[in-house]
């Protein structure tokens, strides 16, 4: 470790005439102290721990845990990647590198595309120190290096960001079969496809991913998967199933003609691949029961609209019938009292004009009883007299005095008292306008 020195640094000089009272201006004030309980963590302390602990210096604590992180390298982290060998993928050949799987020639076959560039690493280190041909021959085992090549191949495409995305993209390993009608009568049909469409989210370009959701899922997050996923824009491409396209430069027709059939070989995988996740996504649908219920209750909102539609129109309808049925009702007894006010009016009428005639009859019948005021016998020419001028004072009379004069007539007897009568109305009508003096001569 260097020895450590002191410096000494001189502040710089305040401007001239600066002075605290004038120039500096405070912002703020400063809060009181408070006692606070304070715990040292972090990995500088657990160093300085380690070293108190063991009495090192910096340079051999440094040392020491070189060693032991080399020696962690060289063993390998058991719980981390950690992954037995099948002798028979010991037999293959570096020339077959396309179809092999290079997570499992690393012992990756449980992280695949989620494993780490650090995990790869560490993982070609432990095969490499395990199947280097150098190491194989110190220990006399005379063997090919055909595995080792197929590590140095699986690590070059890995830690290649492009070639591992084109691996990725075709590695069917690491695709989770959808579940079958057996497996979805037992198990949880929501658990089963979830696993199903998280496999598939690693090919999305648009990300977050929505999760499949349970039984108790909302309506809008159920629909907002679905339409993802019916939407669904993928990353996946097939370059790495090309056919090699060769180098030779003067065959250039070949090479085109090759390079067409990778294209449309590309093509045709990419259109396979949105039919089978259209596949997926229908057979899940068609499952699912969150849709089933969602549509039983739409329906039965719609139903419910409908039937209060219909029950409102037939309210209306119903209001409307008593409405005019009401109307028509009034209508019928308007018309019904009129006409029995016109048959009253008209009964009326008709017994005011008997009542007339038979007034006139009586006062027809005083003039009579009083044998025409002729005393002894009466002349035709005096009965006409009469008689004409009982018609004309009845002509100028209204219905009701001729009722009045009936009614002073009906209990009289006596010739002179009846004629009384009838002087005293013919002068009433006199005195009235109605008649002129003298206009009746027998009556006066």
């Amino acid at each position: 470790m260097a020895p450590a020195s002191n410096l000494t640094i001189t502040l710089p000089v305040l401007p001239g005439g600066w002075s605290a009272e004038k120039d500096f201006k405070a912002v703020g004030h400063l809060s009181g102290a408070t006692q606070r309980s304070i715990e040292p963590i972090g990995p500088h302390f657990l160093a300085h721990a380690r070293r108190s602990r063991h009495n090192r210096t910096f340079s051999e604590d440094d040392r020491i845990q070189a060693q032991e992180n080399a020696k962690k390298i060289e063993d390998g982290d058991e719980s981390d990647v950690s992954e037995p060998e099948d002798p028979m993928m010991l037999q293959l050949q570096a020339k077959d590198w396309k179809t092999q799987d290079h997570y499992k020639i690393l012992g990756l076959s449980k992280y695949r595309f989620k494993a780490t560039e650090e995990q790869i690493k560490k993982a070609h280190r432990k095969k490499v120190l395990k199947h280097h041909p150098d190491k194989k021959a110190a220990q006399g085992r005379a063997e090919d290096d055909q595995f080792f090549k197929c590590i140095q191949k699986a690590t070059e495409v890995l830690l290649d960001p492009v070639k591992r995305r084109q691996y990725d993209s075709v590695d069917d390993e690491a695709d989770v079969e959808p579940p079958t009608k057996k497996q979805l009568q037992k198990g949880d049909f929501y658990k089963l496809w979830s696993k199903v469409f998280k496999s598939e989210a690693r090919f999305s370009k648009n990300h977050p991913v929505p999760t499949f959701g349970d039984s108790n899922s909302s309506k809008e997050h159920v629909e907002d998967f679905y339409n993802f996923w019916y939407n669904f824009d993928s990353w996946r491409t097939f370059e790495y199933l090309d056919e090699d396209v060769p180098d030779d430069n003067e065959n250039r027709d070949q090479k085109r003609h090759v390079e067409r059939k990778n294209a449309n070989a590309r093509k045709k995988k990419k259109a396979e691949d949105n039919a089978r996740l259209r596949k997926l996504l229908d057979d899940c649908s068609a499952g699912d029961e969150r849709i089933k219920r969602f549509r039983q209750e739409a329906n039965a909102a719609k139903n419910k609209k409908k039937l209060e539609k219909e029950a409102a129109e037939k309210r209306a309808a119903e209001e409307a019938k008593a409405k005019k049925e009401a109307e028509e009702k009034a209508a019928r007894e308007a018309e019904e009292k009129a006409k029995a006010d016109r048959e009253a009016n008209k009964k009326a009428k008709e017994a005011a004009k008997n009542a007339v005639k038979k007034n006139k009859r009586v006062l027809k019948g005083s003039v009579k009883d009083a044998n025409y005021f002729a005393g002894a016998s009466a002349s035709p020419a005096q009965i006409d007299a009469v008689l004409g001028d009982v018609e004309l004072m009845q002509g100028k009379m209204d219905p009701d005095e001729i009722a009045a004069l009936a009614g002073k007539l009906g209990g009289l007897t006596v010739a002179d008292e009846i004629k009384a009568a009838w002087v005293g109305e013919a002068k009433r009508l006199v005195d009235a306008g109605k008649l002129k003096d003298g206009e009746v001569k027998s009556l006066q």
